[in-house]
């Protein structure tokens, strides 16, 4: 590739909207363009990274022994409304209708489709297992699309459907898609981590999320940093950390806590470690029970430097059709009293209260008096007030106990794969059967597996870059090597020796461009550096005189000079190190 010939276009400012490093990066080096609030054109340089991800996620998917179809962006109502995901799914998914007013929606996943196909096309057990797979266009209606190819509305993803007999060889089907990420995840050259996580909206029993480290991520990972125990916060089960609850050691008093709301202004006026008080939640759930709605109000207890898990929450029992936090009428018609000063006793309504395991083991702490400006001190569960029900309501925290011993860490990452063991979720809704060897119907057991493709081009820069670019690993980059020569269309020698290399590289299968720009040497070096090329090579008439040429890779603080006639193989073996 000759750059005169291809088209360059960086900026030397990113949008005013550009948040994080990578939708700044990507603008300024003319990978994306921004087509409306989440949806982004694919320039040249940026459609070359994403289909490198594309290829080796392919290669990886056919090694696997997946097979590859191509399902449509746009897929009927009916199939959402027999899965149950037509409401379900909520605002981001965009409905749409044709002429006919028939419904149909920009796909945002693909189960309800493939499970079409798969109670068609498969019909006995002898064509099982079987995992398809395809790389297309998505479309989620975010409510406020953000930081570029993080988390835009139009994106590019690779989803997989595994169809199993039983669950036994469906989790044999979950781990071979398991190894097959960490294979493209390694291949990627991505600092990643797969964790235990939330099965979310897609459903299912197991799960396991594989996240970039990067600082800007927006998840929370917690792990071992002596084993290889890694989760995504929403699932790390947070322990208790008191073996167990001392003696009361102090009368229950009703002290004044004016102008107090927090449990940190509140030990801050009493004197004491945070860790000492209680903070209380107040969540309600809804429930319709013949044609009414039954409204049912718990208070959540936490020590007051700790935060609810949503996600914990959800799994109690009671919570499954969904809860929310409370209104501040419903509050008060309970309480008696306004947030802020809320607590277990003396309550004007009875009220369920779920106590979070380490608070469960609290003794003489501070909770709320449900009494604006006051807070309960000394309080003890059994003397002041019933046991609670007893439940894992938090987020961990650096340093907490690891379930295999040691200490847990917490970083950043960003979601790039999933991987979900489904069950029957979809195939018995939408009727998914087979004959089995006896000849009766059975159910397939079904896994789904996705890779934001578009995303990960993101994270990866996120992870890797500078204050002058991008600093791509050498299997996402546009390209592995470019060549600057200085001079190119004032000098016969500088020019025959640039094209002699590239020739050279092109031979030995190098994705190399030549940069024939003539541009300024600054000008050059900036456009490169930015788009984050991991090698480059200048030549030059004086570099020439001496025999020699400059290498340089990305993420190296100066020059080497290579002698000219070895460059070509010295460029070949760098290569292999990045």
């Amino acid at each position: 590739m000759h750059a005169s010939q291809y088209h360059i276009n960086t900026l030397k400012e990113a949008p005013t909207e550009a948040e994080v490093a990578s939708h700044q990066l990507m603008t300024r080096a003319g990978m994306i363009r921004k087509a409306a609030g989440g949806i982004y054109t694919y320039m040249p340089m940026g459609l070359r990274v994403l289909r490198k991800i594309e290829n080796i996620i392919r290669q990886e998917m056919d090694r696997s022994g997946a097979i590859e179809l191509l399902m449509p962006v746009v897929q009927p109502a009916e199939l959402w409304v027999e899965s149950g995901r037509w409401e379900k799914y909520g605002d981001e998914l965009l409905r749409i209708k044709d002429r006919h007013q028939r419904d149909f929606v920009l796909q945002p996943t693909s189960e309800e489709v493939i499970t079409d196909i798969a109670r068609n096309e498969i019909h006995s057990w002898r064509q099982l297992p079987i995992n398809f797979y395809h790389i297309q266009t998505k479309f989620r209606d975010e409510r406020r699309p953000r930081f570029g190819l993080m988390r835009g509305r139009e994106f590019t993803m690779k989803d997989a459907y595994s169809f199993d007999r039983n669950a036994e060889d469906a989790q044999a089907s979950y781990d071979n898609m398991y190894d097959a990420y960490m294979r493209i995840f390694a291949r990627l050259g991505l600092d990643f981590r797969a964790v235990a996580a939330d099965t979310g909206s897609i459903g299912g029993s197991r799960s396991h999320e594989f996240q970039v480290i990067a600082d800007t991520g927006e998840d929370l990972l917690v792990y071992n940093p002596d084993t290889d125990y890694a989760a995504n916060i929403e699932l790390a089960p947070a322990p208790c950390l008191l073996a167990e609850r001392a003696a009361p050691g102090q009368a229950l008093v009703k002290t004044a806590t004016p102008e107090a709301p927090k449990c940190e202004l509140v030990a801050q006026q009493l004197g004491l470690d945070l860790t000492a008080t209680v903070k209380s939640v107040v969540v309600a759930t809804d429930v319709e029970e013949d044609g009414q709605t039954k409204t049912t109000v718990y208070l959540l207890l936490i020590r007051g430097d700790h935060e609810v898990n949503d996600i914990k929450v959800s799994k109690l029992a009671g919570f499954e059709k969904g809860h929310r936090l409370a209104t501040e009428e419903e509050i008060v018609a309970v309480f008696g009293c306004k947030p802020g000063y809320l607590g277990p006793i003396g309550t004007r309504q009875a009220v369920q209260v779920i106590a979070d395991l380490t608070v469960a083991n609290m003794s003489d702490f501070v909770c709320g008096a449900n009494e604006e400006g006051f807070h309960y001190t000394g309080v003890n569960w059994g003397r002041d007030l019933p046991e609670p029900i007893k439940a894992d309501l938090r987020n961990v925290v650096h340093g907490d106990p690891a379930p295999e011993g040691g200490k847990l860490a917490i970083q950043r990452g960003i979601e790039v794969g999933h991987v979900f063991f489904l069950g029957d979720v979809y195939s018995k809704k939408l009727n998914a059967t087979f004959l089995e060897t006896d000849g009766k119907p059975a159910v397939m057991q079904m896994g789904c597996y996705g890779i934001g493709v578009s995303r990960i081009a993101a994270a990866a820069i996120e992870q890797n870059h500078d204050e002058r670019g991008m600093i791509w690993p050498r299997a996402l980059a546009p390209f592995e090597v470019v060549i600057c020569p200085i001079g190119f269309t004032k000098s016969d020698a500088v020019r025959q020796t640039a094209t002699d290399l590239y020739t050279q590289l092109k031979e030995q299968g190098v994705d190399v461009i030549l940069d024939d720009r003539d541009a300024r040497p600054g000008i050059m070096f900036a456009d490169w550096e930015l788009i984050g090329v991991p090698l480059r090579i200048t030549i030059g008439e004086r570099g020439l005189k001496e025999g020699v040429v400059e290498m340089q890779a990305r993420r190296d603080a100066s020059s080497t000079n290579v002698p000219v006639e070895q460059i070509a193989q010295v460029s070949v073996e760098r290569l292999a190190s990045l």
